[in-house]
């Protein structure tokens, strides 16, 4: 009897080949098979970025393509945040949103130009993403699922310009900018180099077609030997967006959560005309939440994990959404949506149920570890 195929039905990336050749442990995320992590393992990945550099492979997020008359528009009026806020050549943050406010997705529009704007959603979340976004577009504005055709990239941590410099792609550029390779000497093909990342450091995501995936990796790879690169899969990534207080999609963020409860009101342009799910998250912005999401910091021991139960003073106020331990602190932590009666202020000791023994835990404001100095 033949072993089952774990990549069967799954999406694969780019630079699965790479991934299979330098001992990496794949897992399914997303509807698309990708590396949770290599033969270093996930603490060694995510010290690497925090002290030197790391190169992700995230390849799953989807890539759409806004295009024609009236693109932005289109953008501006669906989506939550405001495009007024940034110009040509920036890239923002924000949420795509149902009528009662919940959360489709949460993604990053590249602002190309009023008739062009790259989209980049959580993969499993894609092509909801471009089916509202098809409906509601004009005659002539164009909304196109481009998933397969490119490769998206992370080099995260201190050492990251350095890397990129030395395969002579652009660095130095804004937070949340971004700037256009074309004809990256090492490829022939263009790359987008965004001034962004997950990871809370200093770093950049770049976007190239799929084909050039595997010489961009092998360029960075190769460049980064000298700057201690290191390769890291998505269980680093999730340890260190945690450490940072920043939520998932399907964990932190979904349909049954809001902008307003995930504490994400920046993203959300309050004064435009019109947004997906508008009525709804002024109804309950001017209200208040009935619940936050917080985070939570082991007092001893107990590493948190999601669906756990948070208690205060032996009453039940909410639940885990996302928990791990920390390699840089050390210790576990967490993000939960509480209860807002009673308002609980940070520094207030609560209790988590881990494996049915009561941990205690403290309430904290993310992010758990500030990198501030260096990103």
């Amino acid at each position: 009897m033949s072993t089952p195929d774990p990549t069967d039905g799954l999406q694969l990336s780019p630079l699965h080949e790479r991934h299979l050749a330098l001992g990496a442990r794949l897992g399914e995320f997303g509807g698309w098979s990708m590396p949770l992590e290599y033969a270093t393992g996930v603490v060694a990945e995510h010290t690497a970025v925090r002290e030197k550099v790391g190169l992700f492979d995230v390849s799953h997020l989807g890539t759409v393509l806004v295009t024609g008359a009236g693109a932005a528009d289109l953008v501006d009026a669906t989506l939550s945040n405001d495009l007024g806020r940034i110009q040509h050549g920036q890239a923002q943050y924000t949420l795509c949103c149902d009528d009662s406010g919940g959360v489709v997705d949460d993604l990053i529009v590249y602002f190309f130009d009023e008739d062009k704007l790259l989209l980049v959603p959580n993969a499993a979340n894609a092509a909801e993403v471009v089916r509202r976004l098809a409906e509601a577009a004009p005659a002539d504005v164009r909304v196109s699922d481009e998933h397969a055709d490119h490769a998206v990239l992370a080099v995260q941590g201190p050492a990251a310009e350095a890397v990129l410099r030395d395969v002579g792609l652009p660095t130095g550029h804004d937070y949340m900018s971004f700037r256009e390779a074309e004809g990256f000497a090492a490829l022939g093909a263009p790359v987008v180099v965004c001034r962004t990342g997950y990871t809370g450091e200093r770093g950049y995501e770049l976007i190239t077609p799929a084909v050039a995936a595997g010489d961009l990796w092998d360029a960075l790879v190769e460049a980064g030997g000298p700057h201690g690169l290191t390769p890291a899969g998505l269980g680093a990534r999730d340890t260190l967006r945690t450490e940072m207080g920043y939520p998932l999609h399907g964990q932190d963020l979904s349909t049954d959560t809001t902008p307003v409860q995930a504490r994400m009101r920046w993203a959300v342009g309050w004064d435009k005309p019109t947004f997906w799910g508008a009525e709804a998250l002024r109804a309950e912005r001017e209200a208040g939440p009935s619940r936050t999401l917080r985070g939570l910091r082991a007092v001893g021991r107990g590493i948190p994990r999601p669906g756990m139960t948070v208690s205060h003073d032996g009453v039940a106020i909410g639940t885990l959404t996302s928990g791990t331990f920390s390699p840089t602190l050390r210790t576990g932590i967490g993000l939960a949506y509480l209860a807002t009666d009673p308002a609980l202020p940070d520094g207030t000791e609560v209790s988590v149920d881990v494996r049915g023994r009561a941990h205690a835990f403290t309430l904290v404001r993310p992010p758990f570890v500030d990198t501030s100095v260096r990103s």
